[in-house]
């Protein structure tokens, strides 16, 4: 599996199977989810060590901290 760098690279190259998207909360990056070939959002999680994500769904607001393993 190629995992690509993020989700814009993905969409430049016409890769468009990530499952849902996330929205760093600290510095705005939007990476897709662990269910996603590429794990963007975990990935950019575990080279920067920013802590919480949210949903970048529609209709769907929850936040997920990386440090606590914990919903919000």
């Amino acid at each position: 599996m190629v995992r690509c760098r993020d989700w814009t690279w993905c969409l430049a190259h016409d890769r468009r199977d990530w499952v849902h998207l996330r929205l760093c909360l600290t510095c705005g990056r939007i990476g897709c989810c662990d269910s996603s070939p590429g794990r963007h959002a975990t990935a950019h999680h575990e080279a920067t060590g920013h802590p919480v994500i949210r949903s970048f769904q529609p209709g769907e607001s929850w936040r997920w901290c990386y440090v606590h393993g914990t919903t919000g």
